[in-house]
């Protein structure tokens, strides 16, 4: 039986507006593979989920730091957001990102207790594609709450 390979799902076609890039092409193969392992080690997530996770999540950081100081407010997706702390969390390539892609200032993670169901989150997910970035939407749209970050901060 041959194998076949998973393909992750395209942008929508009502976010894709140009060219799209994606987040695989800018994170080094290593730690792509490296994070997809520690999402697989401590998520319930196969390689296909890990990777179109890990794609949302460096595309998110990325956005958030090429709009830093708009005060955007942006949010995650429950899914993404798991990401997006795997991501921080490995400390010394994420300052190495925030190094690379955000003027070499940290960018912090300051995320507020309360929720908030306003549509922060979809609404991040069209910043996300019309910075450039490929949109997987399905992983955000998962809730309708989302735990807002610091506004007006430098933060995501």
């Amino acid at each position: 039986m041959a194998a076949t390979a998973a393909v992750a799902p395209r942008p929508a076609a009502d976010l894709a507006t140009g060219p799209v890039r994606y987040a695989r092409d800018v994170v080094p193969a290593d730690l792509w593979d490296k994070q997809v392992g520690l999402l697989k080690r401590d998520s319930p997530y196969d390689s296909v989920m890990a990777s179109r996770l890990l794609g949302q999540g460096y595309a998110y950081l990325l956005t958030a730091m090429n709009h830093r100081g708009e005060g955007l407010g942006l949010a995650l997706s429950k899914l993404v957001d798991v990401c997006v702390h795997t991501i921080i969390l490995d400390t010394v390539a994420y300052a190495e990102l925030c190094e690379k892609f955000n003027d070499g200032q940290f960018l912090h993670h300051a995320p507020k207790a309360d929720m908030k169901n306003d549509g922060s989150v979809i609404k991040t997910a069209h910043s996300v594609a019309a910075d450039g970035w490929e949109v997987d939407l399905p992983l955000w749209t998962d809730a309708a709450d989302c735990g807002p970050c610091h506004p007006g901060n430098d933060s995501h």
